[in-house]
């Protein structure tokens, strides 16, 4: 199956899970997963939350962010990847004066 961002609406959404500014996302869910082409602009987080039931990849495309993971500070450069297992803790910011640009993967476990 191919997936074209290009076509699926976006959303915006303050806030994010307790986050700052907004979330704006290009989103494909199934039962199985959510694949999410996202944006940040400056100062905007995805705020700090557990993953509970499933896991999620961030694969930073453009800028780099910043992942607070459980009890560490991660710098993600662009063509990096931000794993967090089932059972973890993470958040995502933009502590940059651009827009970073990434996909996640959320896949149900």
């Amino acid at each position: 199956m191919i997936l074209n961002f290009e076509t699926i609406e976006e959303q915006v959404i303050p806030n994010f899970k307790g986050g700052e500014k907004q979330f704006r996302t290009h989103m494909y869910t199934d039962e199985a997963c959510k694949i999410m082409r996202a944006s940040l602009e400056p100062g905007a987080t995805i705020g700090v939350h557990t993953h509970e039931t499933n896991s999620e990849i961030i694969f930073m495309l453009k800028g780099t962010g910043v992942v607070l993971y459980d009890d560490t500070k991660e710098t993600l450069p662009a063509g990096s990847c931000h794993y967090c297992p089932k059972g973890h803790s993470h958040s995502l910011r933009n502590e940059s004066d651009e827009v970073i640009e990434f996909y996640a993967v959320v896949p149900e476990q």
